[in-house]
Parts: C-alpha cells; sequence; structure tokens
C-alpha cells in the first residue's frame, strides 16, 4: 500500500451549516482518497497509508450521535495498523478531534481548534501546520475560500517535503449540490500539476464566476461602449452580428443570447433588462480579446 503523505483542514462553518476539506500531497489524486463529508453527520480526511474506511464508517458513527472524538477513538480501536494512520475528523456541532499514528513519518502531526483542526505527514516542518492554522482562523471569507486559502499558506510554508503533485476541495450542505438535489456544494480536483494548490484555487475563482451572483451594484447595463464589445466578440466568433454599432438592437439581443448560453452564463445576464454582471464581462474580454 502506498503512504498518502498530505496535509489537510477539516472544518465547519455554522453560519451556512457546511462541512469541509481541503487537501494537497505528492500523491496522484489525493481527492480521490483522502476527503469525506456528509451534510449533517460532519467530515473526515484519512491520510497516510490511508485507511479509506474512515470515511463512511466516521460519518456513519457521527449521524448517529457519536462526538468526533468518540467516533475516532472507535475506528482507530477497530483497526491495528492505527500507528500507521494520520485522521482529521469534525462532527455536526463544529466539534473536531485529529489523530497522528506514532509511525507516520516526520514531520507529523496536527492541530485542533474552534470548528477545524489540521494536520499532516512528511512536512517540512511544524510551520506548516501552524501556518494552516492561523489563516482559517484569520479568514472571514466563506468556508471554501478559508479552506483553499489556508492550504494555500500550508503550500507555501513548505507543505509535503517531497514536493507537490495533486489538491482537492469538498464542501457539502444541505441542498448545496447543483439544482439543490445534494449536499455536494463544492467538488473539485487537481490530479496531477506541477503547482496543484494554485490551480485548485483558480478553479474555483471559475466557481464563483459561473455559480456567483454579483450585487446589483456591480451589473455592467450594455451601453454602447459594452455592446460594442460584446458585438465584435459574437461577430468574430462568427455569431449573426453583420455590423459592429454599440446598439443594442434585437438582432443583438438574440446573437448575445446564444453566446453567452454557449458560455454558461445566462444567470449572469438579464438580457431583457440590458444588464450583465461585471466579472463575467471582464472575463469574456480577457478570453476572447486578451
Amino acid at each position: 500500500m502506498n503512504r498518502i503523505s498530505t496535509f489537510s483542514i477539516v472544518a465547519y462553518d455554522a453560519a451556512v451549516d457546511a462541512w469541509g476539506i481541503a487537501v494537497a500531497s505528492k500523491f496522484p489524486a489525493v481527492g480521490a482518497v483522502v476527503p469525506w463529508a456528509q451534510a449533517g453527520a460532519g467530515a473526515v480526511a484519512t491520510q497516510s497509508y490511508a485507511n479509506t474506511t474512515f470515511g463512511p464508517e466516521g460519518l456513519d458513527l457521527m449521524s448517529k450521535g457519536r462526538s468526533a472524538q468518540e467516533a475516532l477513538n472507535e475506528l482507530l480501536a477497530n483497526d491495528e495498523e492505527r500507528d500507521l494512520r494520520q485522521v482529521g475528523i469534525v462532527d455536526a456541532q463544529g466539534r473536531s478531534a485529529t489523530f497522528t499514528g506514532a509511525d507516520c513519518f516526520e514531520w507529523a502531526g496536527g492541530k485542533i481548534g474552534e470548528n477545524y483542526c489540521v494536520q499532516g505527514n512528511i512536512l517540512t516542518g511544524p510551520e506548516v501546520i501552524e501556518q494552516m492554522a492561523s489563516t482559517f482562523e484569520g479568514s472571514k471569507k466563506d468556508l471554501p475560500e478559508r479552506l483553499l486559502d489556508a492550504l494555500l499558506a500550508a503550500d507555501q510554508a513548505g507543505g509535503d517535503r517531497r514536493g507537490k503533485q495533486s489538491a482537492a476541495i469538498y464542501v457539502v450542505k444541505p441542498e448545496g449540490g447543483y439544482g439543490g438535489f445534494n449536499d455536494r456544494w463544492i467538488d473539485y480536483r487537481v490530479d496531477d500539476h506541477e503547482n496543484p494548490v494554485s490551480r485548485l484555487t483558480e478553479i474555483l475563482g471559475l466557481h464563483s464566476l459561473y455559480f456567483g451572483k454579483s450585487p446589483s451594484e456591480e451589473e455592467l447595463e450594455i451601453d454602447a461602449a459594452v455592446c460594442e464589445a460584446l458585438q465584435q466578440i459574437m461577430q468574430d466568433l462568427g455569431y449573426d452580428i453583420e455590423e459592429v454599432t454599440g446598439e443594442y438592437d434585437q438582432k443583438t439581443q438574440t446573437a448575445l443570447r446564444q453566446f453567452i448560453g454557449n458560455e454558461n452564463f445566462e444567470e449572469r445576464t438579464d438580457f431583457e433588462r440590458g444588464r450583465i454582471d461585471q466579472p463575467v464581462y471582464e472575463y469574456l474580454l480577457k478570453k476572447f480579446r486578451g
């Protein structure tokens, strides 16, 4: 069995009733092994010769009312190779527990705090854990951004002493998934990359771009200048724009509906009112006009 040597943070956000894990490692596809979470139950990170049964079994125990520490104790009691394991758990109330087996490769350790725990093995030193914890505690952002900020701080503090390869973030909340049909709010992985944590941060930014919504003050009117820029992009891409006029007429609106639909930004454009969210407009300019 290959060891899953990594650093991770497991956390709960009571404000939105969400649980999540962010993890990175010099190991391919770490997101396929380490993170487990269930809305209303808690979250688990299992690593270092990872016993993947700890994920579903830990969630099952917490869904039945066990605290994070109680669930961790039961998991370890039934594992003869517990000294090889490293585990972080946060339960439904945000109580946390972490364990580092005596046979985990140095540097290895963990820390618990209010609504979170951090842990890692084969690290450059304890500063990795400390930076992850302090960054999370000091952030006022939403849970996914807080998790990745903490992971990035740990990565920049030294991270896995063998190098970098993969990273993942997994966050759940009730009806948080697409269409509200499941609890999978955020679920992104970078399975093999020279700078996986930075790439994962970029991907989370794309999630916000596609699924977020700007406040009304960030909506742009499709005035002559904005319209002209959009018409030029659409004309270059072969949409039915014969002339760039800067006039938001019916033909332009029809073409814009097709263009925005193909780019998956329908939720961030009001065609009838002639409005587009500023981050989307800026993204389109950068993507198609450089």
